[in-house]
C-alpha cells in the first residue's frame, strides 16, 4: 500500500473516531421512577449523589469531605416515566460538564418529604440502589437509574421502658395547612411499673443538627438511664426538632411555624396528661446539644414560667456579634466569604486547624436547596421574601451580608434578648442558666457562649457558663457532662418542687 493511501486511511479513521465522540450524547443521569414503587405524581427534588468511597451516596452530603451532587426540582414526576439530569442541573462543586473523570458509587433519590431534611433518609422517599460506573464528561454517556426503592424510617428500640409519642398540632397543622404530627420518645424510669402511684419529674433532651428523636433513643435500648448519687429518676422526652429546613430549634418562625407554641401550649399538656410527671414548671428541664443546645436556651428565656432550667451544650450561635466569627451588625456590612484581608473564612475547623470555608459550604447548601445548616438558620432566622423562601443572609455571588436581613435576626439573638428585657427576665431565670462551650469548638460557636457570658456578668445574672478545656464540638459530651448535667437537675428539683 502506497504511503499516500495509508495516510488518507488514517486521517479517514481519525475523522470517523472524532465525529463519534463530538456528536456522542452529552453525559447525563436519566432517572427512572418505578411505577411499583410510587401510585401518584410526585413533586419534590430529584438528586443524584456520586462517591469514591461510600458504597451507599444517599447519605451525603458529608459536611467535611463533601463529593459531587446534582439536583433538580421536579412537578408531577409520572411513575413509569423519566427525568433526566445534565449538565443544566444544580451542581456541587460544580456544574456535571466539570466533573473530574473517575470511578463513582452512583445514587439516585427523590426527596419529597415535608418533616424530613436528610433526603436519603427521609422516610417515604424514593431511591436507587447504587451503581458503580467510570464517568467522563468528555466522553457523554447515558447513566441510567430506577427509583425503585423506599425509606423505612428508624427502628424504635424495642423496650419495655421505650414508648413512641405522636401529637397531631393544631397549630402546625393550620399553618402547614395539612395535618402536622410532632413525634417525641419517652423513655420511662426504672421503678416507673413498680410504683404505679408515684410521679416524676421531666428531662426534655432536643436532639441536635442531623438527629432525631429515635436515633437518641437507642442509647437506652439495653437499660433505662442508671443512676448515681445525688440523681433523682427522671421521665426522659426525646424530641428532635426536625423539619423539613433542618432543625427548626423550636423557636416560632416566618418558615417553619409556631415551634415553641406548639411545644409548649400542646405536646407537653399531652405528656403530663398520659404520664405521670409532677406538672410543675420546676419538674421540667432542658438540655439539648449544638441546635439542640440552642432551643434549650431560647426555651428557657421565651418560656421562662414553663420550665425550671436549662443545661445547653455547645450551642449554636447565641451572640450575632459573633455568627461563628463573623459580626452580623458590622457598618459597612461584612462579607460572609472572605475576611478584610481577602482571605476565606472558616466555617468549621479540627482543632485550630481551618478546613471547612463559608463559601462552599453555603453553595453545597444552596444545591441541597433545604436540610443543610445554613438554609437551616435562614429558615429560622430570616423574613420570608417576596418568592415565599426564607429571605438570604448574604448575596450568593459576592458573599456580602445583607444589613436589612441581618437586622431582622436580631429578634433571635438571644443575648439581645436578655439585654432588653432583663428587668422581667431575671426573677424568672434565676438559678436556671447553665452553659456549656467547648474551648475548641469544631464550628467556632464559642465565642458567642463567651460574648453572652460577659453580659450576663454585666446584667448581675447568676448565670452558670462553662468552656470546657481541650474538647471540640463532640468531644465535649462525655459520660461526666452528661452525668454532671443529671445531678445538676436533681438538684434543682429537689429545692424547687413543691412536695
Amino acid at each position: 500500500m502506497r504511503t499516500s493511501t495509508r495516510l488518507r486511511l488514517i486521517l479517514l479513521l481519525a475523522l470517523l473516531l472524532w465525529s463519534r465522540d463530538a456528536w456522542a450524547e452529552p453525559l447525563k443521569f436519566r432517572v427512572r421512577l418505578d411505577a411499583d414503587v410510587a401510585r401518584q405524581p410526585v413533586t419534590g427534588r430529584l438528586f443524584v449523589f456520586l462517591s469514591t468511597r461510600r458504597s451507599q451516596p444517599r447519605f451525603g452530603p458529608d459536611w467535611f469531605r463533601p463529593e459531587p451532587f446534582f439536583a433538580v426540582d421536579v412537578e408531577q414526576f409520572q411513575p413509569g416515566t423519566s427525568r433526566d439530569l445534565d449538565g443544566q442541573a444544580d451542581g456541587f462543586p460544580a456544574p456535571l460538564p466539570q466533573l473530574p473523570p473517575g470511578d463513582y458509587y452512583i445514587q439516585a433519590v427523590l426527596d419529597h418529604s415535608f418533616d424530613v431534611p436528610q433526603p436519603g433518609q427521609a422516610p417515604g422517599n424514593y431511591y436507587s440502589d447504587a451503581i458503580q460506573a467510570s464517568l467522563d464528561p468528555s466522553k457523554g454517556g447515558v447513566v441510567r437509574l430506577t427509583l425503585a426503592r423506599v425509606v423505612d424510617p428508624p427502628e424504635l428500640p424495642e423496650s419495655p421502658w421505650i414508648e413512641e409519642l405522636r401529637v397531631s398540632s393544631k397549630r402546625l397543622s393550620q399553618f402547614y395547612n395539612r395535618q402536622v404530627v410532632e413525634p417525641a420518645t419517652i423513655v420511662l424510669p426504672q421503678s416507673y411499673f413498680d410504683q404505679p402511684e408515684r410521679r416524676y419529674p421531666v428531662m426534655y433532651t432536643i436532639s441536635g443538627f442531623g438527629g432525631d428523636n429515635r436515633t437518641m433513643a437507642r442509647r437506652y435500648a439495653s437499660t433505662p438511664p442508671a443512676l448515681v448519687g445525688g440523681e433523682v429518676e427522671f421521665i426522659c422526652v426525646l424530641l428532635a426538632g426536625q423539619c423539613k429546613w433542618g432543625h427548626h430549634e423550636y423557636a416560632n418562625s416566618a418558615t417553619n411555624g409556631p415551634r415553641g407554641d406548639a411545644l409548649v401550649q400542646e405536646i407537653i399538656p399531652e405528656i403530663d396528661r398520659r404520664y405521670r410527671t409532677v406538672p410543675q414548671p420546676s419538674a421540667r428541664m432542658l438540655t439539648g446539644h449544638s441546635s439542640g443546645g440552642w432551643a434549650s436556651l431560647w426555651l428557657q428565656i421565651n418560656y421562662p414560667d414553663m420550665f425550671g432550667g436549662t443545661w445547653s451544650v455547645a450551642p449554636d450561635p447565641v451572640d450575632f456579634r459573633d455568627f461563628q466569627q463573623v459580626d452580623l451588625y458590622v457598618d459597612p456590612p461584612l462579607n460572609l466569604y472572605r475576611d478584610p484581608q481577602g482571605n476565606p473564612r472558616p466555617i468549621a475547623r479540627r482543632r485550630k486547624t481551618p478546613f471547612v470555608w463559608f463559601e462552599p459550604f453555603v453553595h453545597m447548601d444552596d444545591v441541597l436547596k433545604r436540610g443543610c445548616q445554613f438554609r437551616s438558620f435562614e429558615a429560622v432566622f430570616s423574613p420570608l421574601g417576596p418568592d415565599g423562601l426564607p429571605e438570604k443572609l448574604c448575596d450568593r455571588t459576592t458573599g456580602r451580608i445583607d444589613p436589612a436581613v441581618a437586622q431582622a435576626w436580631r429578634k433571635y439573638d438571644i443575648r439581645l434578648i436578655l439585654e432588653n428585657n432583663w428587668p422581667t427576665l431575671r426573677p424568672k431565670l434565676q438559678g436556671k442558666l447553665h452553659i456549656f462551650a467547648a474551648q475548641y469548638d469544631t464550628f467556632y460557636l464559642e465565642g458567642a457562649v463567651q460574648r453572652l457570658a460577659e453580659t450576663l456578668r454585666q446584667l448581675g445574672s447568676d448565670a452558670d457558663v462553662t468552656i470546657v478545656p481541650g474538647k471540640d464540638h463532640s468531644s465535649i459530651l462525655t459520660a461526666d457532662l452528661y452525668r454532671q448535667i443529671r445531678v445538676e437537675m436533681s438538684r434543682a428539683f429537689r429545692e424547687h418542687s413543691q412536695p
